[in-house]
C-alpha cells in the first residue's frame, strides 16, 4: 500500500524527470571513475561494477605492477655506419716521411798554427831510407842555428818527439837534426816561408839471443857487443858500437854490416858472427854457442863433501888461464874441448884433468891425494 509520502515522491519525480535523470549519472560517475582508475594502477580490467573497497587478495599490501602479456620486445637498433669524414675546407697535404738521420760529421782538422808577421812554418817527418814507409814513432828533432854564439856553441832552438812536427821560427837558416835509435840525419834547411822537409833515414832494428844445444841461454849468462863492419875487417882496440846488449833488447842502427861478440858467462865461451842490418826490417840473430857449465869440487873421496877455502885455476891444454876463483863450488862457463884443473888448499896442489861437452852440464871433482 502505498503511503502519502510515496505518492508525493512519485509527483515529485514525476514532476522533474530531467532533474532526477542528471543526479542519477552525477552518481554514476563519481563511483564508477575511481574504481576503474584504482583497477589501471593494479593492472587489472577494470570491472564493470564497481567498489568503494580495494579488490580483496592473499596479502592487504600493494604489488608492483605485472608484466604485460604478449607484448613484443623492442628489437635492437641496427648498426649504423660510422658517420662519413666531412670534408675539409683546407687542402690536405701527403703525410711526412720519417726524418733521415744526419750525416756524421767529420772530425775537425787540425788547425793550422798561426804564423807571425816575419816567420815560417816548417813542417818535418821521416821515412826509413829513399821510399821506404814512414817512421812513426822514436823520433828526436832538434832546431839549430846555421852559426854558434860568440861562445861557439849551437844552442838548441827547438825540440820535438813526434812524428811530424811543425815549428814556426823566424826566416833565417837552420840546420834540423833527427836521431832514431842510433841513426841519425841532418839537413840544412833556409826557411823564407813555409816549407815541409822529408828526411830519410836508413836504418833497421837488431834483436839478438843466445842458445847452447837448442836451449835458449838465460839472459843474466849472457851479453853481446856490436861493432861496425867484418870481424875479419877489425882493427885493435875498436870500441864496439852497441856495448853489452842483453838479449831481447831492440837496437835501432844504420843500415850495414856489422858483427856480434857473444860472450856466454866469463870464461871463454866467446862466439863472433857477422850480420846485415836492412833498412826498415828487423834483423832477429841467434847466436849458438858450444859450451857447457862446470862446478869444480875438491873432495877427499869420490861423492865426498867438498874443501872449502880451495884456489883453483881452470888451464887449456897449452898452459893458458881460463878462469881463476876461490871457494869450495867454484862455477864455470867453458867451451867445448879439453881443460886441466889445479886445486891448492892447505899449501898443497892437485890437479884433474876433464873434457866439456856441449850442453852437458855436470860436477868435475878433484881428489885430494
Amino acid at each position: 500500500m502505498m503511503t502519502r509520502a510515496h505518492i508525493l515522491a512519485g509527483r515529485a519525480a514525476i514532476a522533474c524527470p530531467a532533474q532526477a535523470i542528471s543526479l542519477f549519472v552525477a552518481l554514476v560517475l563519481a563511483f564508477v571513475a575511481p574504481a576503474s582508475a584504482y583497477a589501471q594502477f593494479r593492472g587489472a580490467p577494470a570491472s564493470p561494477g564497481f567498489s568503494l573497497a580495494p579488490p580483496g587478495g592473499p596479502s592487504d599490501r600493494p604489488v608492483p605492477p605485472g608484466s604485460i602479456p604478449n607484448v613484443p620486445a623492442p628489437a635492437a637498433p641496427a648498426p649504423s655506419a660510422p658517420p662519413a669524414a666531412l670534408p675539409s675546407p683546407f687542402p690536405t697535404s701527403p703525410p711526412l716521411a720519417a726524418p733521415s738521420p744526419l750525416p756524421q760529421a767529420a772530425p775537425p782538422a787540425a788547425a793550422a798554427p798561426l804564423i807571425p808577421a816575419g816567420q815560417a812554418a816548417l813542417n818535418v817527418s821521416a821515412r826509413f831510407a829513399h821510399d821506404g814507409p814512414p817512421i812513426p814513432s822514436g823520433l828526436v828533432w832538434r832546431v839549430y842555428p846555421s852559426r854558434p854564439d860568440p861562445t861557439g856553441v849551437f844552442p838548441v832552438l827547438k825540440e820535438d818527439r813526434g812524428a811530424s812536427p811543425t815549428f814556426i821560427l823566424p826566416a833565417g837558416e837552420y840546420v834540423v837534426h833527427v836521431t832514431f835509435g842510433l841513426a841519425s840525419d841532418a839537413k840544412s834547411v833556409q826557411l823564407r816561408e813555409s816549407v815541409k822537409q822529408v828526411f830519410e833515414i836508413a836504418s833497421g832494428g837488431l834483436k839478438v839471443k843466445g842458445q847452447v844445444g837448442g836451449v835458449d841461454i838465460p839472459p843474466q849468462q849472457i851479453s853481446f857487443d856490436v861493432f861496425k863492419g867484418s870481424q875479419f875487417d877489425s882493427k885493435d882496440g875498436q870500441r864496439p858500437f852497441v856495448n853489452n846488449m842483453l838479449t831481447g833488447q831492440v837496437a835501432l842502427v844504420p843500415e850495414g854490416t856489422y858483427y856480434i861478440v857473444s860472450n856466454y858467462g866469463d870464461g871463454n865461451a866467446v862466439v863472433r858472427s857477422d850480420i846485415r842490418v836492412q833498412a826498415g826490417k828487423l834483423t832477429d840473430v841467434t847466436v849458438t854457442h858450444r859450451a857447457a857449465v862446470l862446478t869444480l869440487k875438491l873432495v877427499d873421496k869420490k861423492g865426498g863433501e867438498a874443501l872449502a877455502n880451495t884456489q883453483w885455476s881452470v888451464l887449456t891444454p897449452g898452459g893458458d888461464v881460463i878462469k881463476e876463483s876461490i871457494g869450495a863450488f867454484p862455477r864455470v862457463i867453458l867451451s867445448e874441448g879439453e881443460y886441466r884443473a889445479i886445486a891448492r888448499n892447505e899449501g898443497k896442489t892437485f890437479e884433474q884433468d876433464f873434457k866439456v861437452v856441449t850442453g852437458v852440464d855436470r860436477e868435475v871433482e878433484v881428489l885430494a891425494r
